[in-house]
């Protein structure tokens, strides 16, 4: 789960990273409030699921397709600015006034960048921060890494562009200190993250408590990523994060609700919303037309694999898992019929701890419940095959039976062209 940049400020700020003032406001009132608190001089941030904001730019729900198209096939276009004409997502403001009208060219518009999809983002809240005056911008993040078993901090003295840049252009710029799991945090950490940035004495002692805080936040919030870019050097001498991203690892959402009421539900793809909503955990919207429901996230990969050496697209990785209810089925199809862009559905089915004579319920189920327009093609084997072929013949529903999923990749990607 991800969450906007300024409730991942509030949560670094209750952990011990130092940030800049700021609050978010989703009215310019509100806006001009804060920043006559923090003296006028501010930055109006929109507070969008996505990168690229203050190269982004902000256009009407119709338009939006058409702006993604020209950011994304001529690179000029892809260019930001906090003041003057091509100005984006991010506004830099001196005045009260000047941060209330910034609020109001960038509330209820959609922001489109080459992050956001042709779709674009609309956007419902600005965070108003207190401008840094920023002398030298860093990059540091903390995530879960397998590699490591454990926590990894990735530090790089080139902040303020995008780290897989930086990993492009220069890897050596990019240092990797690992945590030790068994042992948490260790103050030789924080000092190795400093000086890997090149900082010393007070400023090296801000970095090293800063890392901390950020390994600390991780923690105790179950965070797969915690990312913060630009870190800054301020002129005034404070190390601090001007930026924030913050994800929360989906499963450990149970420990979290405090967390889990940040979720904005409108920011997130939704067909994966109404997946979640309806049980179906593992749901990821592609841009195919052939939908799939499988059981085990291997045997998913392995059908779009598949699908796609016999000349088709998915339309979603959809891993239903171990199925003991018909309906779940039932809910899966629900998902994957939503997708207007389906022409076709292959059920790939490798019955183990699922049991076929379920999966065969569920389809028929569905039929029963559902008009049900598109083609759809089952490869079942497994615990009760025999029991689920019985149910699918005596229900005279009409579907296409492979016993190959390569047989059964060509037949969907037949009948899919033939919708």
């Amino acid at each position: 789960m991800k969450l906007h940049e300024y409730q991942a400020r509030d949560l670094l700020d209750q952990n011990g990273v130092a940030v800049t003032k700021g609050r978010v406001a989703s009215t310019p009132a509100e806006a001009r409030a804060i920043a006559e608190e923090l003296g006028g001089k501010v930055v109006v941030k929109a507070q969008i699921h996505a990168g690229g904001r203050g190269k982004g730019r902000l256009v009407n729900e119709g338009e939006t397709a058409a702006m993604y198209e020209k950011l994304t096939t001529d690179p000029a276009n892809n260019a930001g600015q906090v003041r003057g004409e091509r100005v984006g997502g991010v506004r830099l403001a001196d005045t009260a006034e000047e941060a209330d009208a910034a609020a109001a060219a960038i509330l209820g518009k959609h922001l489109v960048s080459i992050q956001t999809g042709p779709e674009g983002k609309l956007v419902k809240n600005v965070l108003v921060a207190e401008q840094a005056d920023i002398e030298k911008e860093y990059y540091l993040s903390v995530m879960v890494d397998g590699s490591v078993a454990g926590h990894l901090f990735i530090a790089s003295a080139e902040g303020g562009t995008e780290i897989e840049e930086v990993a492009a252009r220069n890897p050596d710029a990019i240092a990797r200190i690992g945590v030790n799991p068994g042992a948490g945090w260790e103050p030789y950490v924080g000092r190795t993250i400093a000086a890997r940035l090149g900082l010393t004495g007070d400023q090296a002692d801000q970095a090293a408590k800063l890392a901390e805080g950020l390994y600390r936040t991780a923690v105790a919030t179950d965070a797969s990523l915690v990312e913060i870019n630009p870190l800054a050097l301020l002129s005034d001498g404070r190390v601090a994060a001007v930026d924030a991203k913050l994800t929360i690892d989906d499963n450990a959402l149970f420990r979290h609700k405090d967390i889990e009421a940040m979720r904005d539900k409108d920011e997130e793809a939704p067909l994966e919303v109404m997946a979640q909503d309806l049980g179906v955990a593992n749901f990821i919207k592609l841009d195919g037309n052939i939908g799939c429901i499988v059981n085990g996230a291997g045997l998913a990969m392995a059908t779009m694999d598949t699908i796609k050496l016999a000349g088709g697209e998915p339309a979603n990785f959809l891993d239903i898992g171990t199925v003991n209810d018909p309906q779940r089925v039932v809910n899966a199809l629900k998902v994957i019929l939503e997708d207007k862009a389906v022409e076709a559905i292959l059920i790939n089915i490798f019955g183990g701890m699922a049991r076929v004579d379920t999966i065969a319920e569920g389809v028929i189920e569905a039929h029963k419940q559902m008009d049900i327009n598109v083609p759809m093609v089952l490869r079942l084997v497994g615990t009760n095959l025999a029991e689920g072929e019985k149910l699918l013949e005596e229900s005279g529903i009409d579907v296409v039976r492979s016993k190959e999923l390569g047989e059964a990749a060509k037949r969907v990607v037949e009948v899919a062209g033939a919708a």
